[in-house]
């Protein structure tokens, strides 16, 4: 599992905290900011993005995990969330992450970048279904 100093969450915090200031959401006036932490060392932020069409928007978190795969990066370490009242990750946020492993390091803050809770993904999405379920 990894090990993180109070410098390295704080940054992470910072910068999905910025993020989320660039969060396109008109709707549900909620702005949440993620930062991905892969094993490179590599960091990938995301915004939520609303639409009219609500089944189409897409939350800070998958932003950042999408944004990595496309970059080749599949091994994430850590990924900090930051929302107004430190809200914990969606379902389906948990299941993508979960897809990624189980060992990654959640960090949950909220808008004025206390962080909340810090947890493994395991720990968010207890029985997770995995590719491993997929034989079965």
């Amino acid at each position: 599992m990894t090990t993180l100093s109070d410098e390295e969450r704080r940054a992470l915090i910072d910068l999905a905290n910025e993020a989320r200031r660039r969060a396109y959401a008109p709707y549900s006036k909620y702005q949440v900011g993620a930062a991905l932490r892969t094993s490179s060392g590599r960091i990938y932020t995301g915004c939520n993005v609303e639409n009219a069409a609500f089944p189409t928007s897409m939350c800070a978190e998958r932003v950042a995990v999408f944004k990595a795969v496309s970059e080749g990066e599949m091994q994430f370490e850590v990924i900090a969330i930051v929302t107004p009242n430190g809200g914990s990750p969606c379902g389906g946020c948990r299941q993508v992450l979960a897809e990624f492993g189980l060992d990654t390091i959640v960090l949950i803050a909220d808008g004025e970048g206390q962080l909340l809770s810090e947890l493994p993904v395991g720990d968010l999405l207890p029985g997770a279904f995995g590719p491993e379920d997929l034989g079965r």
